[in-house]
């Protein structure tokens, strides 16, 4: 008899511990609900989103205030379209506020940074930011540097 109580007491422990798992899963991989509430979208136009993902941070002063909402492609200037939710408690953010896709750390996950401008009219649920700075792409960059390097030996 006591076994099974050791048994079934060690079978709770573990259901517990797997359980523990899979909430810190969740939460690690950004697939947890939005706790975003009574929010407004904003979109912004960029020219290259690098790795940008849906459900990205977007950040204002190093403070996550809403999230990367969808992701698209203008058919018109073929430029990607990112959606952001912006929590509704940030609900004075100037009309001219700019954006930027920025990476957390020298290889980390990309998010939108915004800075603020000082425009006394506020953004509201479906306005544009027409101030972007694209992802600057690494690949990109050493390209660059590798093809000016070698035409400058080529002189």
């Amino acid at each position: 008899m006591q076994r099974k109580t050791v048994e079934l007491w060690v079978g709770v422990f573990v259901l517990l511990g797997l359980l523990a798992l899979g909430v810190l899963a969740f939460k690690v991989s950004n697939l947890s609900g939005s706790s975003i509430g009574n929010g407004y979208t904003i979109t912004a136009h960029f020219d290259n989103i690098g790795g940008l993902t849906l459900k990205a941070p977007v950040s204002m002063a190093g403070v996550r205030i809403g999230r990367v909402k969808e992701i698209r492609v203008d058919p018109d200037d073929y430029r990607a379209v990112v959606s952001m939710l912006i929590d509704g408690r940030f609900d004075s953010l100037p009309a001219d506020t700019s954006a930027a896709i920025l990476t957390a750390g020298l290889l980390g996950a990309q998010y939108v940074g915004l800075e603020p401008g000082g425009d006394d009219t506020y953004l509201v649920d479906g306005d544009q930011l027409y101030l972007t700075q694209s992802a600057l792409v690494l690949e990109q960059l050493i390209g660059r540097m590798l093809f000016s390097k070698a035409a400058g030996e080529t002189e």
